[in-house]
């Protein structure tokens, strides 16, 4: 057998010939094409029929000529109607998974039909291999092309699409959350949310600058909301680049559950305040005053904040983060030498704090901190000596100090000498 180059007068011209013949077909091969698609890809066969026939016909078309000519397919640009098609998925919501398959799948069988094609008037020569490796390397390198395009396309409607939404849902809440009279029925219907139940409010939000932290923070709720179990699909709205607030359709107070714990191990990055469960519209502005108070506790905390704060926990203290400086002096006055900032310091708050809690306890103490009670006793005798008094000694402000102290850590603390 004489040796046949790729780029040789004969491959050439047996290429051509196949981009001619089913170029005079293209109506019959794009009726085949897209049969095969909507036959394998479900989300295809009802939404933009028309739209995707027309996209299947220019991408042969432009493919075949292609082959006619021996245009190079590394310069492939996506044809309009291809770009059409993606922004028409985008819009509709047809995930991009299906439009990568239709590619695929397209591709398939046009390539079946492009060989047999040329076995149609093959000459059984040495051409024909050639021939047929060029046709598959043509068309597959077009193919990545033109994904690639059409993809980006798919991509920036989306986006556009998200934006356009969160911009009519952030309007529609803000006007929930300002107590101006509303249609529910009709708010209910642009939110996609259900008001009329029980809800619990949380924030969201990465401290870093992270350019994707509202697809991560899309992503956490949602994982949230499956893993907690919710009544149905949560409402999300970006607040800004790093945060987010959303709202769970559910009775359950989740700031208190295991699967919470496990969702925010799987993102370390994400910080979540939490409201307690409240009812209607009504319920929806408070759940969500709540876990707006809760993130304050944290942000006044710094860097070092806890990663979950539950309002129920930090109510007391979320007023004091309206003048910081005064809640430290407030602290220092109801702790004494307990609010310095240091580490043997924080270890005699801690047990303080669970021994006014535990109702004075030692032997509670010791078993929820883990100690043998004589170590307990121990500790909170030199928590009353570096304090300067006994702890039952305005009893109520130095609980209500410690928990200060466990939430806003530095922000109400006196340095360390």
């Amino acid at each position: 057998m004489r040796a046949v180059t790729q780029d040789g007068p004969a491959v050439e011209q047996r290429v051509a010939v196949v981009g001619e013949a089913l170029t005079s077909q293209i109506d019959a091969l794009t009726d085949d094409v897209q049969e095969v698609i909507v036959d394998l890809i479900p989300d295809l066969r009802a939404d933009a029929i028309d739209v995707l026939h027309d996209s299947i016909r220019e991408n042969l078309a432009t493919a075949l000529h292609a082959l006619a000519t021996q245009e190079d397919s590394n310069e492939a640009t996506a044809p309009s109607a291809a770009l059409d098609y993606a922004r028409t998925l985008a819009q509709i919501d047809i995930p991009p998974t299906a439009l990568i398959r239709a590619y695929r799948v397209g591709q398939t069988r046009f390539l079946r039909r492009c060989i047999e094609e040329l076995l149609r008037s093959s000459t059984n020569g040495p051409e024909d291999v050639v021939a047929t490796l060029q046709i598959v390397e043509s068309v597959s390198t077009r193919l990545d092309r033109v994904v690639e395009q059409v993809y980006a396309e798919y991509e920036q409607a989306r986006e556009l699409k998200l934006r356009d939404r969160s911009a009519v849902l952030a309007g529609r809440v803000r006007d929930l959350l300002r107590g101006r009279p509303v249609d529910i029925a009709d708010a209910e219907h642009a939110l996609g949310y259900r008001l009329r139940r029980s809800h619990v409010g949380v924030v969201l939000w990465i401290d870093n600058g992270s350019v994707e932290a509202l697809p991560r923070l899309r992503h956490f709720a949602r994982a949230l909301g499956q893993a907690v179990r919710c009544d149905d699909e949560g409402l999300f709205v970006a607040h800004d680049e790093r945060s987010a607030w959303a709202w769970m359709p559910t009775k359950v107070d989740i700031a208190h559950t295991d699967e919470l714990i496990e969702v925010a191990k799987a993102e370390k990055t994400v910080s979540i305040a939490i409201g307690a469960p409240n009812r209607d519209v009504e319920g929806f502005r408070r759940t969500h005053q709540q876990a707006v108070s809760a993130q304050s506790v944290a942000r006044a905390a710094g860097t070092d904040h806890a990663q979950i704060t539950p309002f129920d926990e930090v109510a007391p203290i979320a007023m004091l983060c309206a003048d910081l400086d005064a809640a430290r002096a407030w602290v220092h006055d109801a702790l004494g030498g307990l609010a310095v900032d240091t580490t043997r310091n924080a270890g005699l708050r801690e047990t303080a704090r669970v021994f006014l809690e535990t109702g004075g306890s030692y032997t509670a103490t010791a078993e929820q901190m883990f100690l043998h009670r004589n170590t307990a006793q121990y500790r909170v005798k030199q928590a009353e000596e570096v304090r300067g008094r006994p702890l039952r000694d305005r009893r109520l402000d130095v609980e209500l100090a410690l928990v200060a102290c466990q939430w806003l850590k530095g922000a109400v603390l006196q340095p360390a000498p």
